[in-house]
């Protein structure tokens, strides 16, 4: 599993957090101490605390289980979108289409909207409409690309949430806590750690701060998947050997 290194932590400002006038009381056990007005994350807790995050999804992984990362906001959306498709893990990094966990089904029939339209385009269908139809057909798949494309894939909910900023994205986190879905945060001092499953504390205005909680989070998932790989391939290859001794047996018969 990827550990968390304090020190990279510290260079990637992690540490930062909000205004001392804008904290939440519940932040009090991950802040360090008050500088120039503003709360200082105790990274030493942060590492640990990344840790555990990073050793539950790993194992989530290794599984086959899904992650949906969640970033709307400027400095997060780039970043969270480069590690989740690199993970080939479902995104949303524009508005958060209400009702996207807990009314899934409905989400669903949008993506699939999308793919009929895609369908159309490669038929011929598209070809029969008016100019003022087909204008109207690309409209609506461009829409659908820019809030779903990035889970189009996704044909089932996630088995956890990542998010950043938790206040800004407060409408997918009370969806996953409705649902029991375990989700896992870059909390700063100004926001409520209670409502995270794992909480990971330090400042999640900074891309550079996202960027280094999201490489360890990234690595800890890629060793998942790649353990997942390696028991596929070694049911196979199991799976293969008691084929052919049941075959030896057979021909001796």
């Amino acid at each position: 599993m990827a550990k968390a290194n304090v020190k990279d932590l510290l260079e990637a400002g992690v540490h930062f957090g909000h205004m001392t006038r804008k904290w939440n009381p519940n932040m009090a056990p991950y802040i360090f101490m008050e500088k120039n007005g503003i709360h200082i994350v105790d990274l030493h807790k942060t590492a640990v605390k990344l840790d555990e995050a990073c050793s539950a999804l790993e194992k989530l992984t290794s599984a086959g289980k899904k992650v949906l990362f969640v970033a709307t906001k400027k400095q997060a959306k780039e970043v969270v979108a480069k590690h989740a498709a690199e993970l080939n893990m479902p995104y949303i990094t524009e508005r958060w289409p209400g009702g996207m966990l807990t009314n899934f089904v409905t989400i669903r029939k949008a993506v699939k909207k999308m793919n009929s339209i895609d369908k159309m385009k490669k038929d011929g269908t598209f070809e029969t409409l008016s100019k003022k139809e087909r204008l109207q057909v690309d409209r609506q798949r461009a829409n659908l690309e820019k809030n779903l494309g990035s889970i189009s894939d996704m044909v089932r909910l996630p088995s956890a949430i990542f998010v950043v900023d938790i206040m800004r994205e407060h409408i997918a986190v009370t969806e996953a806590k409705k649902l029991g879905i375990p989700v896992f945060g870059i909390v700063d001092t100004n926001s409520d750690p209670r409502k995270v499953d794992f909480v990971i504390p330090g400042n999640d205005d900074a891309s550079k701060s996202i960027d280094m909680i999201l490489s360890v989070v990234s690595e800890s998932i890629k060793e998942g998947q790649s353990q997942r790989k390696a028991d596929k391939e070694k049911s196979k290859e199991e799976g293969e050997v008691v084929s052919a001794d049941k075959d030896a047996d057979f021909d001796a018969e």
